[in-house]
């Protein structure tokens, strides 16, 4: 425990003193780490009586995925002590942002589903709200991205290996999940089927602090890691084989699911999840069954958690006894529903036969709710259509985001637009027939890990201005429209972000070798690889920016660094191509005796939280370029924009409302708008080899890409040209690709005029506030939870 710089210090000194040899920046790290896991349990007990002692409403976040980033660091600035064990360390020889790079990554997510879970959980935490995390324990994460001559490589990551435990094994809450098997139903006596055969499952929970804001209050977050049962639950057969089967339900995130051992795996993970996190909640309340819904609030994340739906009906049908009518009363008034997606292919849909099959009991419950839905669906003599749309199991597959809004009491998007084209559209049949469900609530970040972790240069330079209270409500980071004008203010701003960028280009020299101009533009498109979010079109535009440099001596302009990060999945071979042409282009630019004066290109490998602490703050230019109606929200778009980067994009996602926080004037918008895509959708009348032809730039440009010239092989991109020509770019890559050019150009044009370009960078972080998750959380709080806020004693 500690309380003051030199009570930190002699602690730290007398542990080191008992290491047997001389300490080194890991050894360092664990005791650093278990000094500050000391210092958090306290509250965490605290914590943890309180919710106990008060009987409050508690909500459980289900979701897949918990981004949560490395932990020391945010726990320090969280406790407020950052700074002071920081210049205690200094003094005894040992750098703070060094221990910290010690620390392995937390491979439980991949992009912003899993970021928003754990900014979710620290706001919650902050806001001394009773809310915790239900998780997986992955062991090998989602994958450690690497680079083999330009290709993505996967390999596992291993970080509870190297793990210094911040989380603690409760094997007193162990449970026992059922898979397979069939169901045997007794003649006599209530309808109670019995699960016979069943291949059984251990599910362990490891329980992390989540700490709040000042140390007030620290939740939980509990992820489940897979075992071995006991030797009486055991099959017979080969145990070595068996006890490989049930450990990989917990070894990775998104397991390949082009095939159907693949799908079998992500449904036995979503099912572990639901159930093993439901019995936890069930059979450790202290209040009667009939009120749960009074006591606890259930959120899930997308359709990954969906099966808690049937899961809860099926605790409470077998296992409390409760007739029908009232066990779907208590779980429609307890489970809400947050949709990420409006991609067809994204609304998870699973088949009949793998359901039944591996939950028998779970698939007769959604049998059940899906005829009895339908019952009451016929009766309203609606179209054939629109039964077919409202149907979950239809076709000989279930559809999870239908199973979710029928069970659920609340359904949200996350961004005003989003949430429109749901209504309007994706879910039209649904809203129509739940008006009462559908809600809003646009996507936050959390501003303690994303300005005050990430940027503390930033954090002093606005706290110097307009003092601290921003820290407590981001909305008072309004007040630094008082200083848009301030040259003083202006100067400071921009030798931050110099700052920030030469410490980027430092540390990628450092990690990948790689030498960045630190007066260059620095350009950044961070995001999971995916067609809509439209890498191509931003790498197929640094080519055409190449082309031009080359045939026309007179344009050479400002140097741009252009960023690229993110992973593609396994089994995306699109996207993966990208990733190479990136790659290839890059080393065609970047080699350049000219070009690579004027534009350098740079794949950042192996995207994580801790890289994107230091890309974020760099940023000049946040590229936010996903075709219009396609991107839910986005929240890199959030924190960019918090740390000054201005946004170069299309009106789609929470960007909508970005600028009409920040104004057209102080953003860079291009392309169609979501209703011009969907309007082409809907008429088919888009084609695509019109602007090949017709454009000279595009004409060449697409020439080398279909050659193969700018991939190493024309076998390298074919899954790009079956998007692009095949498949008559669905994602309207060559509509917006000049308009995306002349919008470069003027950005370009901007950044010329210094102050201007520093005053919109002001404007974007004071009018930024309003996209805290803490925002979100009270407003989630506020219109679906319920929860109060506990005070700590």
């Amino acid at each position: 425990m500690f309380y003051s710089k030199e009570e930190f210090k002699e602690n730290f000194v007398k542990l080191l003193e008992q290491q047997e040899q001389p300490a080194s920046p890991k050894t360092a790290y664990s005791i650093l780490a278990g000094m500050v896991r000391e210092f958090v349990q306290r509250d965490w007990d605290e914590t943890t009586y309180l919710y106990q002692e008060e009987q409050r409403k508690q909500l459980y976040y289900f979701s897949i995925e918990f981004l949560i980033g490395r932990m020391l660091g945010q726990n320090l600035v969280n406790l407020s002590l950052y700074e002071m064990v920081s210049e205690g360390l200094d003094e005894l020889g040992y750098s703070l942002a060094e221990l910290e790079e010690q620390e392995p990554e937390p491979g439980l997510g991949n992009g912003g589903l899993g970021r928003l879970a754990a900014c979710f959980m620290d706001s919650i935490a902050s806001l001394q709200m009773p809310g915790h995390g239900c998780g997986i324990r992955y062991k090998g994460g989602l994958f450690s991205q690497g680079l083999s001559d330009g290709f993505q490589t996967e390999q596992p990551t291993d970080w509870i290996n190297d793990s210094v435990g911040w989380d603690t094994r409760r094997e007193d809450l162990a449970l026992y999940i059922p898979f397979f098997g069939k169901l045997q139903v007794s003649e006599e006596g209530p309808f109670k089927p019995e699960h016979k055969d069943a291949k059984w499952v251990k599910a362990v929970p490891y329980d992390m602090p989540i700490v709040g804001a000042y140390g007030n209050t620290v939740n939980t977050l509990r992820l489940w890691q897979a075992e071995l049962p006991e030797q009486q639950l055991l099959p017979d057969g080969d145990i070595d084989a068996y006890q490989q089967q049930v450990e990989t339900i917990s070894d990775r995130l998104y397991p390949d699911d082009s095939t159907d051992e693949g799908k079998l795996l992500r449904l036995k993970q979503q099912y572990f999840l639901c159930s093993a996190s439901l019995q936890t909640i069930v059979k450790n309340r202290d209040f009667p069954i009939t009120v749960l819904a009074k006591h606890v609030a259930i959120q899930i994340n997308d359709t990954h958690p969906a099966l808690a739906i049937p899961e809860l009906m099926r605790i409470l049908l077998d296992e409390e006894g409760m007739p029908w009518e009232e066990a779907w009363g208590i779980t429609t008034h307890t489970i809400s529903y947050t949709n990420h997606t409006i991609l067809e292919e994204a609304m998870e849909k699973w088949s009949s036969r793998m359901l039944e099959q591996l939950l028998p009991r779970v698939y007769m419950i959604i049998q059940e709710i899906d005829r009895r839905f339908k019952e009451k669906c016929h009766q309203e003599n609606l179209e054939p259509e629109a039964l077919k749309k409202l149907a979950i199991i239809d076709d000989g597959m279930v559809k999870m985001a239908t199973l979710a809004v029928v069970g659920s009491y609340k359904v949200n998007g996350v961004a005003k637009l989003h949430t429109d084209i749901l209504k309007m559209r994706e879910m039209k049949e649904l809203n129509e027939h739940f008006p009462h469900k559908f809600h809003n609530k646009t996507n936050g970040i959390t501003h303690r890990r994303w300005l005050m972790k990430a940027n503390p240069e930033l954090s002093d330079l606005i706290s110097s201005a307009i003092g601290d209270e921003w820290k407590q409500d981001t909305m008072k980071l309004h007040k630094l429209n008082e200083f848009t004008q301030d040259s003083v203010f202006l100067g400071d701003f921009k030798a931050v972000k110099q700052q920030k960028k030469n410490q980027l280009a430092d540390y990628l020299l450092d990690q990948q070798t790689v030498t960045i101009d630190p007066e260059s533009i620095y350009d950044m498109h961070i995001k999971r690889f995916h067609g809509y979010k439209r890498q191509l079109m931003n790498i197929l535009h640094i080519q055409m920016l190449y082309n031009r440099i080359k045939e026309d001596a007179s344009y050479r302009p400002h140097p741009r660094t252009f960023f690229f990060a993110g992973k593609a999945a396994k089994s995306y071979q699109f996207a993966k191509q990208v990733i190479k042409l990136i790659n290839t282009i890059a080393e065609q630019i970047n080699t350049d005796p000219v070009a690579r004066h004027h534009l350098h290109v740079v794949f950042v490998e192996d995207y994580s939280v801790s890289r994107a602490e230091k890309m974020f703050p760099a940023a000049d230019i946040s590229e936010q370029i996903s075709t219009a109606s396609k991107e839910a929200s986005g929240t890199g778009n959030m924190k960019f924009m918090m740390n000054g980067a201005i946004t170069l994009g299309t009106f789609d996602g929470a960007t909508v409302e970005i600028i009409e926080q920040t104004g057209e004037d102080n953003a860079f918008i291009f392309g169609l708008s979501a209703q011009q895509v969907m309007q082409f959708e809907k008429e088919k009348t888009y084609h695509a080899r019109e602007f090949i032809e017709k454009d000279h730039e595009i004409s060449r440009m697409v020439s080398e890409l279909l050659s193969g010239s700018l991939s190493k092989g024309p076998e390298n991109i074919d899954f790009i040209r079956r998007q692009l020509i095949d498949e008559n770019d669905p994602f309207f890559v060559l509509k917006d690709i000049q308009h995306y050019a002349r919008t470069h150009n003027r950005a370009l044009a901007e950044y010329e005029d210094n102050l201007a370009w520093q005053e919109m960078s002001v404007v974007n972080i004071a009018q930024s506030g309003i996209f805290s998750s803490d925002r979100t959380i009270r407003q989630y709080s506020d219109e679906v939870w319920g929860l109060e806020k506990v005070h700590s004693k």
